[in-house]
C-alpha cells in the first residue's frame, strides 16, 4: 500500500475475538482527520447477512460503506459464505479501476471464520482466535491475546478490556467502544 493509504488507515481499532464458541467484535468510536478528533461515537462494526456475519473497518469511511455495500451484495450472492464472498470482493477490490484506489481493510467473522480482507487482495485468516485492524491493532491484539492466556473473561469481556487498555495507548481509539456478538 501506498505510505499516504496507510496514514489514513491508521484511524481506529477494530478487534474481533473468539472464546467458547462465542465470537464477538469490537470497535472504537473515534473519527479522525489528521490530527483532529471529528467524532467520537461513531458505528464501524455492522452486522450483514440476516445477523450471521460481522464486519468492521479501519480506513477513509466513505470507501469502507462502499466495500460494506459489496461485500454484502456478494454474502447474498454466496448465501452467507463470508470464505467465498471475502474472495470475490478482493478480486473485485484488486482488479476493478475505481476499486482499487478505495482505502481501508474490512475485518469480517462469522460462527466459523473470521477474515482480515485488503485491497491488495490479501484475505488473511489468522492462525489464533484473535484479530485486529486499525492503528490501535497491534495493541489490542497484544492485550487479547494475553487476556485470552491469563484470565477466565469471556470473548466479549476480553474484547472491551483489550479496546480500554487500547484507548489508553492508541491516539486514533478513543473509550467509546462497542462489543457485538453473533448469535
Amino acid at each position: 500500500m501506498k505510505e499516504d493509504t496507510l496514514a489514513k488507515i491508521r484511524a481506529t481499532t477494530i478487534l474481533a475475538v473468539r472464546k467458547d464458541g462465542k465470537s464477538v467484535m469490537a470497535g472504537d468510536g473515534q473519527v479522525s482527520l489528521g490530527e483532529t478528533i471529528m467524532k467520537h461515537k461513531a458505528k464501524k462494526v455492522r452486522f450483514m447477512y440476516k445477523e450471521k456475519v460481522m464486519v468492521g473497518f479501519a480506513g477513509a469511511a466513505a470507501d469502507a460503506f462502499n466495500l460494506f455495500e459489496r461485500l454484502e451484495g456478494k454474502l447474498e450472492k454466496f448465501n452467507g459464505k463470508l470464505n467465498r464472498a471475502a474472495v470475490e470482493l478482493a478480486k473485485d477490490w484488486r482488479t476493478d479501476k475505481i476499486l482499487r484506489r478505495l482505502e481501508a481493510l474490512l475485518l469480517a467473522m462469522d460462527k466459523d471464520h473470521t477474515l482480515i480482507i485488503s485491497g491488495t487482495g490479501d484475505i488473511i485468516e489468522p492462525d489464533e482466535s484473535v484479530a485486529a485492524i486499525g492503528s490501535g491493532g497491534p495493541y489490542a491484539l497484544a492485550a487479547a491475546r494475553a487476556l485470552l492466556a491469563h484470565s477466565d473473561l469471556d470473548a466479549a469481556a476480553i474484547a472491551m478490556e483489550a479496546m480500554k487498555i487500547t484507548s489508553s495507548i492508541c491516539l486514533y481509539t478513543n473509550e467509546e467502544i462497542e462489543v457485538h456478538e453473533l448469535e
